[in-house]
């Protein structure tokens, strides 16, 4: 009986050291939004991850990044990335249930993981925080941030974030560097069909360089380019 008693207490003390971590890293993920949501970050666990690779092969590589306000990036970027990246972004409050249940089914459909479903509010979650192999306690911990990211900033700062950290070329972070390493322009002076193209790159930035026209670019792009002329932004 002893034995058993002990073996409770050491249990429930266990358990509650469990909780208590638990919440106390809850809190350092509440802290950190809570500071982006006035602050810029000056990077990302995806940036820093993607460094750290660069300088396998170059120990003085260098990420290609320059922040960039909201207010001095084309809108045509940021219709197009939200045509491309997340049609619903201005209506749903992190998740968007449509997106998470067609993914799945087109899934079963073929066997594989070929559709996410992920919304830009998740996308920014993973980005701004981790990197690495996808497992379930990640993804938990993906969905707990972005619902911080939603509940603690406005869309057009969300959005802001994830258009100054998403990756656009090896090494290539942000719509300030996107510009001036596809096009040798400014984010603010994208066109239509540049916000598009480079949209269009977004789910496998690295395999673009510029100059770059395959023709599943091609039709991305024009696929992007009619639908984010309807699209409005925050």
């Amino acid at each position: 009986m002893r034995v058993i008693k002990a073996l409770f207490r050491w249990s429930f003390r266990a358990s509650l050291l469990v909780a208590f971590a638990l919440i106390a890293i809850q809190f350092w993920f509440f802290a950190q939004v809570a500071y982006w949501a006035k602050f810029n970050p000056s990077s990302t666990a995806f940036m820093r991850a993607r460094l750290e690779v660069l300088r396998e092969v170059n120990p003085n590589a260098k990420l290609r990044h320059q922040w960039t306000p909201y207010q001095k990036i084309s809108p045509h970027l940021k219709r197009s990335i939200i045509a491309a990246e997340d049609a619903k972004f201005l209506e749903h409050h992190g998740f968007d249930w449509d997106g998470i249940k067609q993914a799945w089914a087109r899934n079963k459909r073929e066997g594989g993981v070929v559709a996410g479903g992920s919304t830009i509010t998740q996308q920014l979650a993973k980005n701004l925080f981790f990197s690495g192999k996808r497992t379930w306690w990640r993804k938990g911990q993906e969905a707990v941030v972005a619902v911080m990211l939603e509940a603690l900033m406005s869309k057009q700062r969300i959005l802001e974030i994830y258009l100054n950290v998403i990756e656009w070329g090896d090494g290539v972070f942000g719509a300030e560097a996107a510009a001036r390493y596809h096009y040798g322009g400014t984010a603010a002076g994208l066109s239509t069909e540049q916000s598009a193209r480079l949209a269009a790159m977004v789910p496998s930035p690295r395999r673009y360089g510029p100059g770059a026209n395959t023709g599943y670019l091609r039709q991305r792009t024009s696929m992007i380019y009619a639908r984010a002329q309807g699209v409005r932004v925050p």
